[in-house]
């Protein structure tokens, strides 16, 4: 006989009759299964000797006898059935607090498996083994075990809350259906929660794009924590360093303060020291005379007396200096420490005016962009060098298509680049040039035809003519003043500022800013190298890449 585990599925063993496992089963003529009472019942009730499920007819009701085999199959199916279900109660475990109990079970209650919402009852896997084995059970509705099953039953009607009233949107009985809600639309509960569970699965993808979006929110923001930080440490580096070299420089005024005070000290002291020593000299000389003079007056040679005075000169003492106008003048210090705060003053303006150039230089380099010249736009005269980072004029106007980008009138050429936001940074290389024009133009300058060199045409720039004059190209021009030519230019602009600024790469410097511009359209980096002059300007402007320092 083969093994428990390897017998057929429950289906094997139901009675087609009373659809429940056999009692006594016996077999027909035709090869069918029942169980003993219910063939015999079922022929009957029909007055008719005829086959359940083949509707074979016989002649005369067929001796049955109950099939051994069967019947000892169907027994040692229950045995295991009853094995399980015992091995499984015994596997079972408590129910705890927030779990839904059994409501069969007396004593400790077991965790519940299903709940079932004809008998508004939750069962444990013991007691659930009824709904799952008993034909007129198994049609119940289980459902995952729920507490409070009477809120699932109509309140009026003691009826199962079956289905869903659209009109009142809430959930009926199938009496309310035909009586409180009989012209209302009224679908089955399954039907209506499949379109919610749409509408849900749309929520949880609208809430689940909500919860990425402030996700990455978040993530802005704490990059954003990151760069602040980072801002704050540079600026705090610097601030340290600006501020030292102000401290260094304070000290170094303060031992030149000193120095120069005990310099004039030490010239007092060693004038003083040379005039006591002179003076302790001729005290000796005059004290060897002294004690000769008493010598001699106390002497009783008259001969010796007379000769000695003669030899020694009495009255001519021994040479001395006249020290009634000799004086020792005491050291002027008067003014001192005010000039040198003087000093310390103008000193510490300069620097802090340099120090602030460098951070503020350095502030500016950060938006530093990859900027190209535009050979769509050069003027035909110019010379692009093949990385379009440079550009001289040739004094020769090729061959080129006049389409409408280009420049045609003013040797110039505009960058690939354009800005409409934000704020950018370039350097362009100026060195052992006499004449070049740069800056930023907006896009719809005039590329035909004449235009000015101002804020007015849509154009801030700054120029070099004669190889001396400088000049900022605001609506009324601005004669710049500057100590030396810059090598290297830097352009920087803040669109939403409105301003354009220009600096001395190399000395640090700010050289001019147009402020309170107004930005309506995209800016371009504007470049005119000026004309070769028989090549006395044949240099190129250079984009050069920022050296941004730490």
């Amino acid at each position: 006989m083969a093994a428990a585990s390897n017998l057929p599925s429950e289906d094997q063993f139901l009675c087609s009759v009373c659809l429940d496992v056999f009692t006594d089963p016996v077999t027909t003529p035709c090869g069918h299964n029942f169980c003993k009472k219910c063939i015999n019942d079922y022929w009957d009730t029909n007055n008719q000797n005829m086959c359940p499920m083949c509707k074979k007819v016989f002649f005369s009701r067929p001796e049955l006898l109950v099939n051994t085999f069967m019947s000892e199959m169907v027994s040692q199916f229950r045995q295991s059935a009853q094995q399980k279900a015992s091995s499984s109660s015994s596997e079972q475990q408590e129910s705890k607090p927030g779990e839904v109990p059994c409501d069969v079970c007396t004593g400790t209650k077991l965790k519940a498996l299903k709940s079932c919402l004809v008998c508004l009852v939750s069962y444990c896997e013991t007691h659930l083994e009824p709904h799952l084995t008993m034909s007129g059970l198994k049609r119940h509705q289980l459902m995952d075990p729920v507490e409070n099953l009477e809120d699932r039953m109509c309140t009026k009607h003691d009826k199962p809350l079956e289905l869903f009233c659209r009109t009142d949107q809430t959930c009926v009985c199938m009496l309310c259906s035909v009586l409180d809600h009989k012209m209302h639309n009224v679908v089955p509960l399954k039907e209506e929660c499949e379109g919610k569970k749409v509408e849900l699965e749309k929520t949880e993808a609208e809430l689940q794009e909500m919860i990425q979006k402030r996700r990455l929110k978040i993530q802005e923001v704490k990059h954003k924590v990151e760069l602040s930080e980072e801002d704050a440490d540079r600026e705090k580096a610097e601030g340290v360093q600006v501020f030292t070299d102000l401290k260094e420089s304070v000290e170094r005024k303060l031992n030149e303060l000193i120095n120069t005070i005990e310099e004039k000290q030490r010239t007092t002291k060693k004038q003083a020291e040379d005039s006591i020593r002179e003076l302790e000299q001729e005290i000796s000389e005059l004290m060897k005379r002294s004690t000769e003079v008493e010598k001699l007056s106390l002497s009783e040679d008259h001969l010796h007396l007379l000769q000695s005075v003669q030899a020694i000169n009495i009255h001519h003492p021994p040479p001395t200096k006249d020290w009634s106008e000799v004086s020792v003048p005491p050291a002027s210090y008067e003014g001192t420490v005010v000039r040198a705060v003087s000093q310390l003053e103008e000193t510490l303006s300069k620097k802090m005016k340099k120090l602030v150039a460098e951070v503020e230089l350095k502030r500016v380099q950060k938006f530093a962009v990859d900027v190209t010249l535009d050979p769509e736009t050069a003027h035909p005269q110019l010379i692009l060098s093949a990385d379009g980072k440079q550009v001289n004029d040739s004094d020769v106007r090729k061959n080129l298509p006049d389409n409408p980008e280009r420049f045609t009138k003013y040797i110039s050429v505009l960058g690939k680049q354009s800005f409409s936001s934000g704020r950018f940074y370039f350097e362009v290389q100026v060195k052992e040039k006499t004449e070049w024009y740069l800056g930023v133009a907006r896009e719809s300058i005039n590329r035909k035809g004449n235009f000015t060199l101002s804020p007015q045409d849509g154009i801030w720039t700054l120029w070099l003519r004669n190889g001396i004059e400088y000049k900022a190209l605001a609506d009324s021009p601005v004669v710049l003043s500057l100590k030396s030519g810059p090598q290297k230019v830097g352009v920087f602009v803040d669109y939403e500022e409105g301003l354009v600024s220009f600096y001395d790469v190399e000395a640090a410097a700010l050289i001019f800013s147009f402020t309170g511009c107004s930005f309506k359209e995209k800016l371009l980096p504007f470049f005119c190298p000026g004309s070769n002059y028989g090549g006395k300007n044949s240099s190129p402007l250079i984009i050069s890449p920022v050296n941004q320092t730490p």
